[in-house]
């Protein structure tokens, strides 16, 4: 008994040396279970390596989480997808599989305030982060500073090359931003890096034929939308209805709460006066 439980030891010691946490957690409930089922020697390792690859898969998901700077609340189990035309509901499914990565395609929604671009784009990403894909989420004017800031360092292609890691960067809310100079070109040269190699996803209320409130000089303007949408799907939501308009004249129809006495009253009582 005493070498078996010396032997247990030694084979947690030497898992834990070769970084297999989950099989030197579960290695000897698993003997012993295949020892009672008669399970093979193949079969025993078999699950003993499943143990590990989902722990190393559970933590490779909340290391790309925590780098992607997603928001916490937009994902497909809280988005409505039925509020979408069928044609929207179909392109969103089919980002889903990630498979536009493999062609650096980029994703460009575009429309009014409130009718959920951004959790579209963020829904998606976090299907590609649990399929194991680097992915940033981040406010259009933060990446600009960022790069206006590794520009004054003379550390741009530095900080391009950090970008480049993610197979995914979602900008939201492009529309947004008002441009100087400086600003402009260190956008477009994040852009032209980015062009046929890396996927971009982009939130917009403008359509392309205002873009120049952005980019200001017309050239730069056409080559920015040449290099977005040569491979891209475009999410049209022009014509969805706002999100925040629906909810706030869903409200107005419902008739007026109760004072908080009532409230207490209808507790105690079980039902109204």
């Amino acid at each position: 008994m005493a070498n078996q439980v010396n032997r247990h030891d030694e084979l947690r010691a030497l898992l834990e040396r070769l970084n297999l946490g989950a099989m030197a957690a579960v290695f000897a409930d698993l003997a012993l279970k295949a020892a009672k089922e008669n399970i093979s020697h193949e079969a025993y390792l078999f699950e003993l390596g499943k143990h590990e690859e989902e722990l190393r898969t559970q933590r490779r998901t909340a290391r790309l989480l925590r780098a992607s700077a997603l928001p916490a609340d937009k994902t497909f189990r809280t988005l409505n997808l039925g509020k979408l035309s069928p044609q929207l509901q179909l392109q969103i499914e089919r980002l889903r599989s990630g498979s536009f990565l493999e062609s650096a395609t980029n994703v460009v929604a575009v429309g009014r305030p409130g009718v959920g671009k951004s959790h579209c784009v963020a829904a998606v990403g976090y299907e590609l982060i649990l399929q194991g894909h680097p992915v940033l989420w981040t406010p259009t004017s933060n990446l600009v500073q960022r790069l206006l800031a590794a520009k004054r360092d003379l550390k741009l292609p530095q900080e391009l090359a950090k970008l480049d890691k993610f197979a995914c960067v979602i900008l939201d809310d492009i529309g947004y931003v008002q441009h100087d100079r400086d600003e402009m070109e260190v956008l477009f040269t994040f852009l032209s890096e980015r062009y046929e190699t890396r996927s971009v996803m982009i939130t917009t209320n403008l359509v392309f034929s205002e873009w120049n409130h952005i980019f200001k000089n017309p050239m730069t303007t056409l080559a920015a939308i040449d290099r977005v949408i040569h491979h891209s799907v475009i999410l049209d939501m022009m014509e969805v209805e706002s999100y925040r308009v629906l909810e706030a004249n869903h409200r107005q129809q419902q008739p007026p709460s109760e004072s908080p006495q009532e409230t207490a009253e209808m507790v105690v009582t079980g039902g109204p006066r």
